[in-house]
């Protein structure tokens, strides 16, 4: 096991963490958040990840309140923030379950933190919604989330073929043939989808760009 978090950084986020749970609970009794976090942040920081890292927790949370405050998208944003937390905690890239394993952990601890059966229960069908990132129409704590772990798409040219050459490390032990069939189908699969961004403030801002990434690392994978 790693060592517990202790940067500052991730201090950082250890005071979002707990300001998110507690927020969650809305001044219900519960045990210390801060053992939960640095759990989870030990999660993240894991020797076999090299994008889903706490730079990548990070990143998510930051999407998510830069979509709060461009647009105040709506839905129950504690939800969405714990739900990003968990979304990729448990994670082996050889592993199809991941999403599954998240959702279970997230159901387990976040009773034993204080929330509700329905908060619970939303959280974990947030994680699990990450699977697909096909929200239904309305859907506006799942727009928030998918939009935010896909934010990734949107980035500058440099940072985009940074996250391309960090996903094919975690699948170092695929051999290379079978690697780009399987990244084809995903990147296939989120080009088909009727808009990679659900929420207004994303689709604006991000859904051009990502699909001009996308097909580019298409082209690459082809050639």
């Amino acid at each position: 096991m790693t060592a517990e978090p202790s940067t500052v950084r991730d201090q950082e986020l250890l005071t979002r963490w707990t300001a998110t749970l507690l927020a969650a609970r809305a001044g219900r009794e519960g045990p210390d958040p801060l053992p939960y976090g640095r759990e989870l942040l030990t999660r993240w920081s894991e020797p076999q990840r090299r994008y889903h890292t706490v730079d990548h927790l990070r990143a998510v949370l930051d999407r998510v309140d830069e979509l709060t405050d461009q647009g105040g998208e709506g839905g129950e944003l504690e939800l969405v923030r714990l739900a990003a937390w968990f979304h990729d905690a448990v994670y082996r890239p050889d592993r199809s379950e991941n999403e599954e394993r998240s959702a279970a952990l997230a159901e387990r601890a976040l009773t034993e933190a204080g929330l509700t059966p329905r908060e619970v229960t939303e959280v974990a069908r947030l994680v699990r919604l990450t699977t697909t990132h096909d929200p239904e129409p309305g859907d506006l704590n799942g727009e928030t989330l998918c939009d935010a772990d896909l934010a990734i798409l949107a980035s500058d040219p440099d940072t985009y073929e940074g996250y391309t050459k960090a996903v094919r490390e975690e699948y170092a032990f695929v051999p290379d043939d079978a690697f780009r069939e399987g990244r084809a189908a995903v990147l296939r699969h989120l080009l088909a989808l009727p808009r990679l961004f659900r929420t207004p403030y994303g689709a604006a801002a991000w859904e051009e760009r990502a699909r001009a990434n996308v097909e580019w690392e298409l082209e690459g994978l082809a050639g």
